[in-house]
């Protein structure tokens, strides 16, 4: 199981044809596509009208992970480690991370932030 990232989820839902799509569209197959409640949210505040009905499938399809309290902790901890080490991370980056790291999952990811958050918060 993986947690995809709104990035992915983008270049999925927009059908590009690239690595990033296919590893996501493996993922669904598999049913190892995970989500959290940010990133559905950036879906559904980005999303166009003609990919409103996709996006209610995979509500349907994909494992949920909750951002509970432990999640928004440690992502205030993440938020920190990255300021401390020079860091500007979006909170909804910081968010995720910590949610996969919370979960212990990797991120499927098409942005440039994870590689470098996500060692940050190996102690968690």
């Amino acid at each position: 199981m993986k947690l995809v990232d709104t990035s992915s989820w983008i270049e999925f839902l927009r059908g590009e044809k690239n690595e990033c799509s296919r590893r996501v569209g493996d993922l669904l197959k598999a049913n190892e596509a995970a989500w959290s409640e940010p990133i559905q949210l950036e879906l559904w505040n980005g999303a166009h009208r003609d990919e409103w009905h996709t996006l209610e499938e995979l509500e349907t399809l994909i494992v949920p992970l909750h951002v509970d309290a432990t999640v928004w902790q440690k992502s205030i901890g993440l938020a920190r480690k990255c300021r401390a080490a020079g860091l500007t991370v979006p909170a909804t980056d910081l968010l995720i991370a910590a949610c996969a790291l919370h979960h212990r999952l990797e991120v499927e990811h098409n942005d440039q932030h994870y590689p470098k958050i996500l060692p940050l918060g190996a102690d968690f």
